[in-house]
């Protein structure tokens, strides 16, 4: 694939992560696809997909940067959200946050093979530190006890 038709293809995918159309995840995703160096295959990087969304009921992945580089694609996504219960470990339950990831891509022919992903968990953490701080009801996790 070339420059233009790998970003392309990578905006497709990421228009059928946003639709939550599973049945079109292998049109994009290769059978034994890596995430983060672990071999989870098409049905595990679907399944992490589903999961995500049922805690994050507003998901929507945003192309904020794109650089392609065949066969490898790097973006910074943007997440506007409210995941519900924990995330990431966190508090969040609910509240509104913004954050980004940055993930890279290798292709194997027309598919994604290698998936390897970095959240900004600290944006989120200052997020929940400042609602906190802003919030008297709340225990600001500063305390002299």
């Amino acid at each position: 694939m070339n420059d233009t038709h790998l970003a392309n293809f990578y905006r497709n995918y990421i228009d059928c992560l946003n639709q939550q159309d599973w049945a079109r995840l292998g049109e994009f995703v290769g059978d034994d696809v890596e995430y983060n160096g672990e071999r989870i295959g098409v049905s595990g990087y679907r399944e992490m997909l589903e999961r995500d969304f049922r805690a994050i009921p507003d998901l929507r992945f945003e192309i904020r940067l794109l650089v392609c580089e065949p066969p490898h694609i790097a973006s910074r996504l943007h997440f506007d959200c409210t995941p519900a219960g924990l995330f990431l470990g966190l508090p969040v339950h609910g509240k509104r946050v913004v954050f980004s990831e940055n993930v890279f891509y290798e292709f194997d022919g027309d598919r994604i093979q290698r998936v390897w992903s970095i959240i900004d968990k600290a944006a989120i953490e200052r997020q929940l530190s400042t609602h906190l701080d802003s919030n008297p009801d709340l225990p600001s996790g500063n305390s002299t006890d």
